[in-house]
């Protein structure tokens, strides 16, 4: 596997930072977060931490611990921007080739 871009690692990082904001907004500490996403204490530190070896699922559940995944889902749907919106009513390729 390549090397990740200082870009990702920086994203990474960003959002883990995110994750602690909102634990710590919902005045939860860290035990209670990795319980409710049915995570260990350590995996939670990783993930805020902003550790790319994190899985999306833990990523997802954690999210859903803090309230927040329906906001993340719909923060990268293509039909909330305007290309999704004006592209919306085209058919779009089952595959993309090069």
């Amino acid at each position: 596997m390549k090397r990740p871009s200082p870009r990702v690692n920086r994203a990474a990082r960003e959002l883990g930072e995110h994750i602690t904001t909102w634990r710590k907004l919902l005045n939860l500490t860290a035990e209670q977060v990795a319980d409710r996403a049915s995570i260990s204490r350590s995996t939670l530190r990783r993930l805020e931490q902003g550790e790319l070896g994190v899985s999306m699922g833990t990523y997802l559940n954690t999210l859903r611990a803090l309230g927040q995944l329906d906001q993340a889902v719909k923060a990268i749907d293509p039909y909330e921007t305007d290309l999704g919106r004006a592209r919306a009513d085209q058919k779009l390729p089952k595959r993309v080739r090069q």
